[in-house]
């Protein structure tokens, strides 16, 4: 069974041992996906999950014009396809933008899981609630907010999540974002994200080496950005203390 790295639901809450053991050897045996590879298309049956055990990877929706929409960026951590567990197809396509070790859940066995351990379920809820609230943040920049406030944004939010990982140095982070990626990202064309990048730059906010791109004045992104920094609780007062049920 895969490694599954731990550290969102170590954000979240308290995880006793025998907890932790069942979660980070939730998944099938590791898939490698070169990049720009195919982990599941929109329209497949449903039948798993995926774990993403390193890398980075997309979740997108092809809209009726042919363009796409990335909803979701994933890194290291992070479960995906999960919005799909409720349809018999998928509804969305699972994409590696990075070289990606990814391992299935399959749904029975999440079932069993569910069935035998609630404060997992518990767990898994929030976790629920979580993305829920970043996809609300979102909604709220997408329809409301210039480009440049969109790009500050999503960089803010990429630096949040990679630092929880460990994956930030000096409020430094690679970023294997190609120009369309970050445009089908903000609704963007390419023309305009490489625009406002160049501005950001300009104004001493960021810095790019190739990938590489540092925050330089964080204090000022949180200014600009249309959505403020989001703190989740730790160990919730709903949330059933380990050893409870």
């Amino acid at each position: 069974m895969p490694n599954y790295p731990l550290t969102r639901f170590y954000g979240q809450a308290t995880l006793s041992a025998a907890e932790a053991e069942l979660l980070s050897g939730l998944g099938d045996a590791e898939i490698m996906f070169r990049r720009q590879s195919v982990i599941r298309r929109e329209r497949e049956p449903v039948d798993a999950f995926y774990l993403l055990l390193e890398g980075w990877a997309s979740s997108a929706i092809r809209l009726p014009s042919g363009q796409r929409q990335i909803v979701k960026v994933h890194i290291t951590g992070d479960m995906m396809g999960t919005p799909s567990m409720v349809l018999d197809t998928a509804a969305d396509t699972l994409t590696a933008i990075t070289e990606c070790r990814v391992a299935a859940v399959p749904l029975t066995r999440l079932r069993e899981v569910l069935a035998r351990h609630p404060r997992i379920a518990a767990l898994f809820f929030m976790m629920v609630q979580i993305e829920r609230l970043a996809l609300m943040d979102i909604v709220a920049a997408l329809g409301k907010s210039s480009a440049r406030e969109r790009m500050v944004r999503l960089l803010l939010d990429l630096h949040d999540r990679l630092a929880k990982i460990g994956a930030v140095e000096n409020a430094c982070f690679d970023l294997p974002l190609t120009q369309e990626l970050l445009g089908d990202v903000l609704g963007l064309t390419a023309v305009h994200v490489n625009r406002t990048m160049r501005l950001l730059e300009r104004e001493g906010l960021i810095a790019r080496h190739g990938q590489r791109i540092a925050l330089v004045d964080i204090e000022r992104l949180h200014k600009i950005s249309p959505v403020p920094p989001r703190k989740v609780r730790f160990d919730p007062v709903w949330l059933p203390v380990p050893g409870e049920m």
